[in-house]
Parts: C-alpha cells; sequence; structure tokens
C-alpha cells in the first residue's frame, strides 16, 4: 500500500473514532483551559516583566493612539526615543502590534497582556489539534493539542521573555506542518493551504519566521522522501514563494530599508548566536544564569520528544510521513542550539538575526507535544494515566517556570503614564537611523526649538512658531521669524520624512549629534508641512501582496469549480 493511501485509510478511521473528546468542541474546551491556567497567574499579579514586555505594551499604546489620530497602518513610532521617534512599524511585523492595539481599545492596558498571551496559547492548541487529527486518534489528538498550548517554551515565551509576537508565530505553526503533510495526497490543492500560514508567521516575528523558513525547508525534504516524489516539495516551494509574496507589504520594506537603520545592533553583543548556545559560559552573572535556565528547558522537551518518538517508534510504518517529519524537526531543532551548528548560523542567510539558538524549541515544540501524546500504552487505563503523568509534568513546568518569573506591576503602567504625560519611551538600538546617536538624545525638550550658532538649542518666542498640526506621521506649522533661522524638531531624520515650505519641497538636515531634524526657514511668515511619505518599496511591498493575494484567490477558485458537462 503506498504513503498517500496509507494515510487516506488512516483518516477514515480516525475520524470514526468517537471515544474521548474527539469533536473539536471538546478539545477548544481543554485548549482554553489550558490558556487559563497558563495566564491565571496574571489576573492576580498583573504582567510578568519578561524581556520585551516594555516594547511591546509600548508598541501597542503608540498605533492605538495613531488610530485615533487617523492613521490605520502606522510605519513610525510617535513616542519612542522619549518622543524623537523611530521607523519601528516598519521593521517589526505588523500583526502582533496590531491584535496588541484591537485589544487595548477595548481592554484596561494591565489586562491586554493576559489576553493577547491567552488568545495566542488557545489559538496554538487548536492549530496543533489540527494537524494532530489527521494522524492520531481523538484523545491523543485533544491531549496533543493541550500539550503543545502549555508546552514550557510557550510559558517561558510569556513569563520569562514576553515575546508576544513570537507566540503568534508559533500558534500558526503547526497549521504550516500541516499543509505541508498534505501535499502528497492533496497536490496543487495544498498550495494556498501553504501559503496562508507561511505568510501569517512572517507577518507575525521575523526571528520565528526565519526559523521556520528553515524548517520548512526540511518538511518539504523528509516529506518527498517519504512519498518517494519531489512534486510535494516542489509545489510546497510554490507554496512558500505564494507566502512571500503575501507577506511582501511587510517583507519588501523592511528589507529595502535596513540600510537606512542600524540592524546590525539586532545581533550584536550578548544578542550573537554563538553567545547563545545551550549551556553558555559567560562572565555576566544574570545573562549566563538565564541561559542555563532556557537550556535546561530545552533539554527537558529534547528528552521528552525523543522517549516519545522511541515509543511510538512502531508510527513510522503505519505514518511515515507524520513520524518522520517530527523526528526531522526534534532532530534538526536540538542540533541547532548547540555549538557545533555555529557554521550554519553563520553561513545560512539571515539566520543570526534570529540570535538565540534556543529559539529553534519553536520546531521542537511540535514533536514534544505530539510525539508525548502519542507515545501513550495501548488499553484505555494505561493511556489515560500516560496522558495524565504528561499533563501533570507540564503544570509542574509551568509553575516553575511562573513562580521563577519577576513580577513588576509598574512595567505596563509605567509606559501608559509616560506617553500619556507626552514623554515617551525608550527606543530601540536596530532601528535608530544611521545618523541617530540615541544616547545623546535629551529625554524632555521642546518639540521645535530655534538652533543658534553655538548649537544650542532655544525656546522661540510667542508667535514665532505656531504648530498647527503634530501627529505620529504628519508635522505642521507656521514660523514667523525676522531673520533666517535654523529649526531643530523633536523628530528623527529619516529619509522617508519629507518638508514643504509653502508648498515648495525642500531638505531635512540632520543634527551631528543627536540624528533629529534640521529645518533652515527663511525669515517671514511661512507655513512648513513635514509629513512621513510612502516610499516606493512600500507601495510596490503593498501592490504585489495585494497582487498575490487575488493571484492565489483565482487559483484556488479556479481549481476548485465544477467542471462542465
Amino acid at each position: 500500500m503506498s504513503v498517500t493511501s496509507q494515510h487516506a485509510a488512516s483518516v477514515v478511521t480516525l475520524k470514526d473514532d468517537r471515544n474521548g473528546p474527539s469533536k473539536w468542541g471538546w478539545t477548544l474546551l481543554l485548549v482554553c483551559a489550558a490558556a487559563t491556567a497558563v495566564v491565571a497567574p496574571t489576573l492576580f499579579l498583573g504582567s510578568a516583566s519578561g524581556h520585551d514586555v516594555q516594547f511591546h505594551v509600548a508598541s501597542w499604546i503608540d498605533v492605538l493612539g495613531q488610530w485615533r489620530e487617523g492613521t490605520l497602518f502606522p510605519r513610525w513610532a510617535e513616542w519612542a526615543n522619549w518622543g524623537f521617534g523611530e521607523p519601528r512599524f516598519i521593521f517589526y511585523p505588523p500583526a502582533s502590534w496590531l491584535l496588541g492595539a484591537a485589544l487595548g481599545a477595548v481592554l484596561p492596558w494591565e489586562a491586554v497582556t493576559g489576553a493577547f498571551a491567552w488568545i495566542a496559547l488557545a489559538a496554538a492548541g487548536m492549530s496543533a489539534w489540527r494537524l494532530a487529527r489527521d494522524w492520531m486518534p481523538g484523545e491523543q489528538a485533544a491531549a496533543a493539542a493541550v500539550f503543545y498550548a502549555a508546552n514550557p517554551y510557550n510559558v517561558a515565551i510569556v513569563y520569562y521573555r514576553s515575546d508576544f509576537a513570537e507566540l503568534l508565530a508559533v500558534a500558526i505553526f503547526p497549521l504550516l506542518v500541516c499543509s505541508a503533510l498534505r501535499l502528497p495526497r492533496e497536490g496543487w490543492n495544498a498550495l494556498a493551504l501553504v501559503a496562508l500560514p507561511f505568510a501569517g508567521i512572517w507577518l507575525s516575528n521575523a526571528p520565528a519566521a526565519v526559523i521556520l523558513t528553515y524548517s520548512l525547508c526540511l518538511l518539504l525534504i523528509a516529506v518527498s522522501v517519504a512519498a518517494k516524489s519531489w512534486k510535494p516539495a516542489a509545489i510546497g516551494s510554490t507554496g512558500m514563494t505564494a507566502g512571500f509574496a503575501l507577506a511582501a507589504i511587510y517583507i519588501l520594506p523592511a528589507a529595502w530599508e535596513q540600510r537606512w537603520v542600524q540592524i546590525q545592533e539586532a545581533a550584536a553583543g550578548q544578542l550573537q548566536p554563538v553567545q547563545n548556545f545551550l549551556f553558555v559560559r559567560s562572565a555576566d552573572t544574570e545573562f549566563r544564569l538565564f541561559n542555563w535556565k532556557m537550556s535546561f528547558l530545552a533539554v527537558g522537551m529534547i528528552l521528552v520528544a525523543a522517549v516519545g518518538a522511541a515509543l511510538c517508534a512502531k508510527k513510522r510504518k503505519e505514518h511515515p510521513a507524520f513520524w518522520w517529519t517530527l523526528a526531522v524537526l526534534g532532530v534538526a531543532g536540538a542540533f541547532m542550539m548547540i555549538s557545533p551548528s555555529a557554521f550554519l548560523w553563520k553561513w545560512l542567510p539571515k539566520l543570526q538575526f534570529a540570535q538565540f539558538p534556543w529559539r529553534w524549541l519553536e520546531a521542537v515544540a511540535l514533536p514534544f507535544a505530539l510525539f508525548a501524546a502519542m507515545a501513550s500504552p495501548g488499553g484505555k487505563i494505561g493511556r489515560r494515566a500516560w496522558l495524565v503523568l504528561m499533563a501533570i509534568a507540564i503544570v509542574a513546568a509551568s509553575f516553575a517556570i511562573g513562580n521563577d518569573a519577576y513580577w513588576d506591576t509598574d512595567d505596563v503602567t509605567s509606559i501608559v503614564h509616560s506617553v500619556q504625560a507626552g514623554k515617551g519611551y525608550e527606543g530601540t538600538d536596530e532601528y535608530a537611523p544611521l545618523d541617530c546617536d540615541r544616547d545623546s538624545l535629551p529625554p524632555e525638550g521642546l518639540p521645535i526649538a530655534l538652533l543658534e550658532a553655538s548649537g544650542e538649542r532655544v525656546a522661540p518666542s510667542e508667535g514665532e512658531i505656531q504648530i498647527t498640526r503634530w501627529t505620529g506621521e504628519r508635522v505642521e506649522f507656521q514660523s514667523n521669524v525676522s531673520s533666517p533661522e535654523t529649526l531643530a524638531l523633536r523628530r528623527l531624520n529619516y529619509p522617508a520624512w519629507k518638508a514643504k515650505v509653502d508648498g515648495r519641497e525642500v531638505a531635512l538636515e540632520s543634527a551631528p549629534d543627536t540624528g533629529e531634524i534640521e529645518l533652515e526657514v527663511p525669515a517671514g511668515t511661512h507655513y512648513v508641512e513635514i509629513r512621513f511619505a510612502r516610499t516606493w518599496d512600500r507601495t510596490a511591498g503593498g501592490a504585489i501582496s495585494l497582487v498575490a493575494g487575488m493571484v492565489l484567490a483565482g487559483f484556488e477558485f479556479g481549481r476548485r469549480r465544477p467542471k462542465c458537462a
């Protein structure tokens, strides 16, 4: 019997299995319960002070503020760098900051982090179930969904790292694996099923997207070998190309405009992959302690996946594509976390921007959850005892991570109050324009100052500067000076900023010490407009995404349309 016919027969059998919580409603209930258990401490203790919590909360607040100003898809972070701003939303994928801002529009900011995490964890569980239900009995598929939703790496993301964007990417990944496994059976009908989750991952988190792109390449090879045909790899590669095109609205501007910022800072110092392999040695005690926490977590998940794979090794004959796909993910992920893989981190394009090798737990989490669920022994009592034992182990790991996390209820409120007071928040090194020295930026100052020959910034006299509009991506004011003046604006200069004086375009300069905008205005009364213009790459990226969506929709409609007799 061929691989395809084996799989088709198994699907029929499994869909007829109604023992236990096989229906999606029961699974959803269990997954929601698991997600609730993970985020429950935030209801009493507030937001965990993960490494990136302030970055994400600040982004959400900034986006919501710009929505209220009329900018629906912002590209400039207005309040970053204490009000000087930065092009954060060009380089950071939009899914997380759009969702976070939407939640902030209806919930108190103190509740948004927990709500975001809950949504992402629940989505992760259900996407894992969608993958598992094609290959596992109902009870095991439901268990795999719960194990994936509450796996220790997801819990570490919530409590140690607060990287909500990565959590979104992790939630989508099982759908991508599910689509890859359907390629031998469905062929070109699965093209959109690969393209859509692939694009979703790229629109969620760039480091995760890099790792999961390489993971998908390995999966396509494994699936093609198991099917004894290179057709799945060809269709999957086409799906990846379509996914890149769908996400071009983000990818093209981020790729092109990185030459305008200090993007190399994203993989500098302790952010370099070679500094973050498992059990690294470092003189920085705090850095080493966190690395070892993640290292022990990684070893634990790898061991569970390995033991689970060994216990259900017979699945290699029943479902070779499924078993080997999970095995490849586990082995590749484990290898990429240790120092012998350093040459790959150096040579593979863009992989260094993933920063932390233990991020390959994004891929290992699937074999961890699915092998653990499949490894249960025969018989109802033995199977349920195993699943309960695994659930207890995951709960214990989650409790240990949550108990070890650092809690500071001021993390969120301090950002909210700072933005409301017009003070802004700290910026990001890799998004700073080339001329900018962030350490030289004053945390407080005038929105527009007169720049004297000595370089000193002085307040304009009454009536000299009248601001009529000041939003994230547009500044308008009237100048009325008796002699030509150089103005210093509380905005960092960036090639997308364009200025007009009385409707005539003029050049903007950068201050040599800070990189803020400097503008010369002539004597007399003049109207100045400065706007964050749409550059060619953003226009092209949006157009490519639109055309790709239309072509993919047309392709799907054409293939599924009933043929005339």
